[in-house]
């Protein structure tokens, strides 16, 4: 008569066969994406000479647009510039303030920015401007 016991058949994977899989350090996946920038299909060319998927590489793009690369470091923004004219350029003339009537707005930011605006200004307008100039 045949065995009729319970044998279970396993096939216990070692944790080191990752087969293909690679793991890739911030710094390293950095490399690739800033090497990436550049012309029209670099892109492409640079994951078939890194042997990596292209979808991977918009992958890593976004993250590192979105600053998710860069370790702990913040995402970057734009900042405000303010440019100053040279010590030698003769100053010019200082614009006379307008006066504030009903038609306007003025709005304090909590970072303390002023923002003038006519008071018909379109609110989608006016959420958009200032989510822009006080993103927090």
């Amino acid at each position: 008569m045949s065995d009729h016991r319970y044998r279970p058949e396993v096939e216990i994977l070692s944790v080191t066969d990752t087969g293909r899989r690679r793991r890739w350090t911030d710094a390293q996946k950095v490399r690739i994406v800033e090497e990436s920038f550049g012309p029209r299909g670099s892109m492409s060319e640079t994951a078939r000479r890194h042997d990596i998927g292209r979808t991977l590489l918009v992958r890593w793009r976004r993250q590192y647009r979105n600053g998710a690369l860069a370790g702990s470091a913040a995402p970057l923004r734009f900042m405000p510039v303010t440019l100053a004219p040279p010590e030698s350029a003769a100053k010019p003339p200082e614009p006379e303030p307008v006066p504030t009537s009903i038609d306007r707005a003025e709005i304090t930011l909590l970072n303390g920015r002023r923002l003038s605006v006519a008071a018909m200004i379109d609110p989608a307008v006016l959420t958009r401007l200032v989510q822009a100039l006080d993103p927090s």
